[in-house]
Parts: C-alpha cells; sequence; structure tokens
C-alpha cells in the first residue's frame, strides 16, 4: 500500500476494503490504517529532506492548519455513528479519485508560476479544511494537500508530493492519539500494515516509477468506485 500510495495515490482505500472484509467497521479500519500512515511517510519525508525537495519551514506553515483541522475531523470520525461515516465516506471519495488521473507533468508545464510560499490567512483556511478531512478519512487527503500546495504556493509538483509527506507526518498523531483514546485502532494488524507500508513507501520514493502507473490508477479507481457503491448500497 505504501507503494501505491507514493506513486498515484489513494491506497488507503484498498486497506479500508481489505479491513472492513476483515471484519472491522469503518471506524476501528480508519483509525487502525494512521498508525502505517505514519510510519510510511515519516520515511518518505525524511528520503524528500535528504534529496533536497522538502522545505521543512513551508511544509510545517502548511501542516500546522492540517493539523488544526484534523483533531477536529478525527473526533467527528470517532463519535459519529458508522452509518454517517459510511454515506459521507462512499459520497465523497469518488469525487476525489477524479484527482489521480490529473496529468501532473502537463499540469506543471500550463501552470508554471513565480513560487509565492507566503501563507496568508484564506490559504490557512483551505488547508484548514483539507485538515478536518484527513481527520475524518485519510483516503485523498494527500492528493488534496499536494495540490492544493501547488495551486495556492505556486511551487512544482514534485516539492507540493514533499510537502505533502510531511504534512501527514504533522497531523496523523493527532488523529491516532484520538481514535486511540476512543479504542479503535487494532493494534497487531495496525503494525503489520505498517511494515509493509514502510517498505513500499521507501521503494517508492526513491525510484522514478513510470511503467505501470496508469494500471495502478485504473485500479486503485476501480476500488475506490467499488467501495463507495457498496458503502451507500448497504445503508438501504
Amino acid at each position: 500500500m505504501g507503494f501505491i500510495n507514493t506513486v498515484a495515490g489513494m491506497a488507503t482505500s484498498i486497506s479500508y476494503a481489505l479491513f472492513m472484509a476483515m471484519g472491522m467497521p469503518i471506524n476501528v479500519a480508519n483509525a487502525t490504517t494512521r498508525f502505517g500512515v505514519l510510519a510510511q511517510f515519516s520515511v518518505t519525508s525524511a528520503v524528500f529532506r535528504k534529496e533536497g525537495y522538502l522545505d521543512l519551514l513551508l511544509a510545517t506553515k502548511v501542516g500546522i492548519p492540517v493539523a488544526i483541522g484534523a483533531f477536529l475531523g478525527a473526533e467527528f470520525a470517532a463519535i459519529l455513528p458508522t452509518t454517517i461515516i459510511e454515506w459521507t465516506t462512499g459520497c465523497l471519495i469518488p469525487l476525489i479519485a477524479l484527482l489521480l488521473f490529473v496529468d501532473k507533468k502537463k499540469l506543471n508545464d500550463r501552470f508554471k508560476s513565480i513560487p509565492n510560499p507566503n501563507m496568508t490567512p484564506w490559504k490557512y483556511l483551505v488547508f484548514f479544511l483539507f485538515g478536518i478531512y484527513g481527520g475524518f478519512t485519510h483516503i485523498g487527503v494527500g492528493l488534496l494537500i499536494m495540490f492544493g500546495s501547488f495551486f495556492l504556493l505556486g511551487i512544482d509538483l514534485l516539492h507540493a508530493n514533499a510537502i505533502k509527506q510531511f504534512a501527514v507526518v504533522i497531523y496523523t498523531p493527532i488523529a491516532l492519539v484520538i481514535f486511540t483514546l476512543h479504542g479503535h485502532v487494532n493494534w497487531p494488524v495496525a503494525l503489520i500494515y505498517a511494515a509493509g507500508n514502510i517498505s513500499g513507501g521507501y521503494i517508492a520514493s526513491k525510484v522514478a516509477i513510470r511503467w505501470g502507473e496508469r494500471f495502478i490508477k485504473v485500479s486503485v479507481l476501480v476500488v475506490v468506485l467499488a467501495m463507495s457503491f457498496w458503502l451507500i448500497y448497504k445503508q438501504f
């Protein structure tokens, strides 16, 4: 999952589907993924930093409002009935999945601009809203932070991806603590999931993956749509 998340994104949707197939309710599946996400993004952030793509100061400025929003989002996810979480997740993730198919190279070429890393109040607000979503569910939040950094800060997508990695590292411990306090984390599964995420994320962050990327994106989209349909259908 860490490999897919680094190459394409939204691999967490596959994790949710697998965990729920194992019998976990969606709130436990949501919480259990967070430790693996934290482990993976900590490693990939270090790789991006070592290779000179991660601006720690800017990433921290982005990560702080995301973390504040994540506190609220995680609280909502921890206390709301599972039916509401399923409805919301089922409706939102297909929309965010469309970002998988944005041609990053063409986007970089078309929207080249002067970097504007200054964080204004409305930029803080946008990342705060992304944080609420990320606290509620991790599926697709990385894409929102990455494209938000690209358009709002005027940086290329490679550096925006590095900011995404570090912002997730900042906000995930907050969500993880909240879910742990509510008893929603299945720790044995979380530890196994983390080991796989670390290895996959490290490999994908070190290698420029091009072959098979479209297949991965299509596969993830199929899972997202199937999961969305199932989450909504089971409410009837």
